[in-house]
C-alpha cells in the first residue's frame, strides 16, 4: 500500500502551494513532467495489478492472430490495434500499459493544470481515478485521458478538437461516445453548426462502434440486471460536487465561463444517483465519464470560498477527505485484494 499513499501525498503537500494565475500554471515545469513520467510508469508497469490483469493479458494474445480489417471492426480499435501494433513488435502488456497510462496521465495533467489549484486537482484523482481505474481499467482509462484532452478544448472553444479528441476516446472504449453530446454546450457564436456537427460526428461514432452492440450490452446491463459492487459508493462520490456545482452555479458563472457543458456533466451525476439501482454496472460504467465533476469542483472550491473560508482550510478539508478514501478503499474494498499488495516489473 506504500506506493498508493506516496502516490497521494506527494500532491497533497503541493496543494497548499499558492498559484498566482493560470498563465504560471501553463508554464513549462519541470515538476509536472517528473510527475507524468512516475506516475505513467506506476501504472504501466504494474504487475498483477488490477482486476481484469488476465483479461487485457487475454486481449493481447488475441490481438495478435487478428487482421488488420479483423481489428478495425472490433468495438475498442484503438485499444485492438495498439496491442495488435505492439505485439507484433514483441512487446508485453506492460508496454501497452505504459502507452495508455501515458495518455491518461497526460489528459489528467493537462486539465489539472488549468485549474486555480492543480496540484488539489491531481490529489482528488489519486485514490480512485488513478489508482483504481488507471490500475485497473486500462481502456476506460485511455478513453478518460482524451476526455479530459476534450474538456480542455471545450474550455478553450476549440469544437474540432473536441470533436477528434472523443472520437479517440470512442476507439478505446465505445461508452465514451455519450459525451460527444457535451460539444453543444460550447460558448460562443455558430451554435447552429455545431449542434448539427454533434449529431453527425455521434451518430457515426455510433453506428461504427456501438450499434453492432448494443443489444448485448442492453443484456448484459439492464436485462439480465448486471451487478457492481460498490457503484453505489463510486456514484456518489459524483453526486455530491455535483450538488456542490448547484448550490455555488451563481458564482461560478461569475468566476468561470465553462458553466454550461459542467452543469450538463454535473446532471448527469445527478441522474445517476437515481438509476444506479435500476442498472447498477450500466450506471457504474457510464458515471466514470463523470469523475472529472470531482476534479473540477474541488479544485475550484477552495478559490470560489475564499472570501468565506480560508483557503488552506477548505484546502485541508478535501484532501483528509480524499485520503479517507484511499485508505478505506484499499483496506476494505472487496476488489482491494487485486490491488494489494502493488508490485512493479521496476522493482522487481
Amino acid at each position: 500500500m506504500t506506493v498508493y499513499f506516496l502516490m497521494y501525498l506527494f500532491p497533497f503537500f503541493l496543494a497548499f502551494k499558492r498559484v498566482s494565475s493560470l498563465a504560471e500554471n501553463q508554464k513549462f515545469n519541470l515538476t509536472w513532467l517528473i510527475v507524468g513520467v512516475i506516475y505513467s510508469l506506476l501504472i504501466g508497469y504494474r504487475h498483477e495489478v488490477g482486476g481484469d490483469w488476465y483479461n487485457y493479458i487475454r486481449i493481447l494474445n488475441r490481438a495478435n492472430v487478428l487482421t488488420f480489417n479483423e481489428v478495425l471492426s472490433h468495438g475498442d480499435p484503438g485499444y485492438y490495434l495498439l496491442n495488435m501494433l505492439l505485439g507484433s513488435w514483441d512487446f508485453h502488456i506492460y508496454a501497452v500499459n505504459l502507452v495508455c497510462g501515458a495518455i491518461f496521465m497526460m489528459g489528467l495533467i493537462t486539465f489539472a493544470r488549468r485549474q486555480p489549484n492543480p496540484w488539489l486537482a491531481i490529489a482528488v484523482a489519486v485514490p480512485y481515478i488513478i489508482v483504481v481505474m488507471a490500475m485497473g481499467y486500462t481502456r476506460q482509462a485511455v478513453a478518460l485521458g482524451f476526455v479530459f484532452l476534450g474538456l480542455v478544448s471545450l474550455e478553450k472553444s476549440e469544437f474540432k478538437k473536441f470533436i477528434i479528441m472523443i472520437a479517440l476516446a470512442v476507439t478505446f472504449h465505445k461508452s465514451a461516445v455519450l459525451l460527444i453530446g457535451l460539444g453543444m454546450f460550447l460558448q460562443g457564436n455558430g451554435k447552429f453548426i455545431r449542434f448539427f456537427a454533434v449529431v453527425i460526428v455521434g451518430f457515426a461514432a455510433w453506428s461504427a462502434f456501438v450499434a453492432d452492440y448494443q443489444q448485448q450490452l442492453w443484456n448484459v446491463y439492464v436485462t439480465e440486471q448486471m451487478q457492481s459492487q460498490g457503484a453505489v459508493i463510486r456514484v456518489t462520490m459524483n453526486f455530491l460536487p455535483s450538488l456542490l456545482f448547484f448550490v455555488l452555479r451563481k458564482q461560478w458563472k461569475k468566476e468561470f465561463k465553462d458553466y454550461s457543458f459542467w452543469a450538463m456533466l454535473a446532471l448527469g451525476s445527478i441522474i445517476s444517483f437515481f438509476f444506479v439501482n435500476f442498472a447498477s454496472t450500466a450506471v457504474d460504467r457510464i458515471a466514470l465519464y463523470f469523475t472529472p465533476i470531482q476534479v473540477i469542483v474541488y479544485a475550484r472550491l477552495p478559490y470560489m470560498l475564499r472570501t468565506k473560508y480560508s483557503e488552506k482550510v477548505t484546502t485541508s478539508a478535501i484532501l483528509v477527505v480524499y485520503l479517507m478514501v484511499l485508505y478505506v478503499w484499499l483496506n476494505y474494498a472487496v476488489h482491494s485484494r487485486f490491488w494489494v499488495p502493488y508490485n512493479n516489473l521496476i522493482f522487481n
